[in-house]
């Protein structure tokens, strides 16, 4: 089965080599075990689902992009290598000719500099080449004048553009808040003085598309032996706390750990939906079992890898923070970041997810009836899982899809963080 995520990719090739040999890695790639790997993750929160789908569309983008892979990797995990062509990967054995996009990428920075560096690859590409999705229209980018600047150039080209432009550093794609684009230094001083940029087209496996048998939840980099320890230590805590297991450490979280093998509390904050606040809380019982387990087996830590914290130190999610630290209206907050009230929700639910401690009472209580929040909060206190859609639907159309999103951030907030 194809990696949910780049780490996944990094550590399952790591494997080929450990013995101190050579390794020759071949990826099986298809399209259609994206498409399965998202319809896994139906049902899970929307922050969850969003995190997991960007982690799934880099691995994407890694397997059909035609730039050097070793560049590409390091790229990704924060180092540069002067070296275009490291003459041993695929793409630099049978390198593919370089096309002109200098008018593509400055149509790129064009709209980017003109969506305020808030959103991200797909949006973008949605107004360069004219298209009008409803988030388009909801954002009113239709009306802007760089929509439909780059018509009939082709989604995959732009893609490719994108993602090559980052790595020469004009770009920066910022995968601690879901891939949103930006200019760097560098690429603000291109945009001003334009030069000549080429890129190389991608990969095209659209003709060779098999049918592939994907079991649902697999990832050939998660360690099975661990990840069931983990689950069985969750579950204990959780029975000794009186709490759900998702309230310790979602899936998710359990997966990374049983991927990249944390052995430190630096370490395990840095895992996706735990932070400093949960590794704090709950991280010394899995910290020792998963030392043991790396030194039983002999286990040989990706120490090189590094795991990117999802703390997210955005300006947008940084300001919601000290909004609602200060207690301001969430309707008056959402307007002022010209959004609308459930994106603001998506944001603050990131953040929780983050193992970031959110206090929103000041406003549920305006906005929820007592005895509503007391219902919410007591099934969130029983169900196995904290699904929004399990919970309209246990719930009852008595309560509002909003009033349970807000008692979900309140319950995961105060008994998770």
């Amino acid at each position: 089965d194809m990696p949910k995520s780049l780490e996944g990719y990094y550590q399952e090739t790591g494997r080929a080599g450990r013995d101190g040999g050579e390794g020759a890695c071949l990826t099986f790639y298809s399209a259609k075990d994206l498409k399965k790997l998202e319809k896994f993750m139906q049902g899970k929160p929307v922050a969850e689902q969003e995190i997991g789908r960007h982690l799934l569309q880099e691995t994407a983008s890694y397997a059909e992009s035609s730039v050097c892979r070793r560049k590409t990797l390091l790229h990704y995990f924060g180092e540069e290598d002067g070296e275009d062509n490291c003459g041993n990967c695929d793409n630099c054995l049978n390198p593919k000719k370089q096309v002109d996009a200098k008018e593509d990428l400055c149509a790129v920075m064009e709209t980017i500099v003109a969506l305020k560096e808030k959103f991200k690859a797909e949006h973008i590409i949605d107004v360069v080449v004219g298209r009008e999705t409803n988030d388009v229209r909801t954002y009113k980018h239709n009306e802007l004048e760089v929509f439909g600047c780059g018509q009939g150039t082709d989604r995959k080209f732009l893609n490719a553009v994108i993602r090559q432009a980052t790595i020469a550093g004009y770009l920066d794609r910022d995968v601690e808040n879901f891939g949103l684009i930006r200019l760097t230094d560098k690429g603000k001083k291109y945009f001003k003085k334009p030069s000549a940029f080429k890129v190389v087209e991608d990969n095209d496996f659209s003709e060779v598309e098999e049918e592939v048998v994907v079991k649902s939840g697999a990832s050939c980099a998660v360690d099975p032996e661990l990840y069931s320890i983990l689950k069985d230590l969750r579950k204990k805590i959780a029975k000794r706390l009186n709490l759900p297991p998702y309230v310790i450490f979602q899936d998710p979280s359990l997966e990374a750990m049983a991927t990249t093998y944390p052995i430190t509390m630096e370490e395990l904050a840095n895992i996706t939906g735990v932070g400093a606040g949960k590794a704090k809380r709950y991280g010394e019982d899995f910290i020792k079992v998963i030392k043991t387990h790396v030194e039983e087996n002999e286990i040989e830590r990706p120490e090189d890898l590094r795991v990117r914290s999802v703390a997210n130190k955005s300006r947008i999610k940084i300001s919601i923070i000290q909004a609602i630290d200060r207690k301001i209206d969430l309707d008056e907050l959402a307007n002022s970041k010209c959004m609308e009230f459930g994106e603001l929700l998506d944001e603050i639910e990131a953040i929780v997810y983050s193992g970031t401690k959110i206090n929103i009472d000041y406003f549920i209580n305006e906005v929820i009836d007592e005895d509503h929040q007391e219902d919410i909060f007591e099934y969130f206190k029983e169900a196995d899982s904290d699904s929004l859609s399990e919970a309209i639907k246990e719930l009852g159309s008595e309560y509002s899809e909003e009033e349970i999103r807000m008692m979900r951030i309140k319950f995961l907030s105060e008994l998770g963080n």
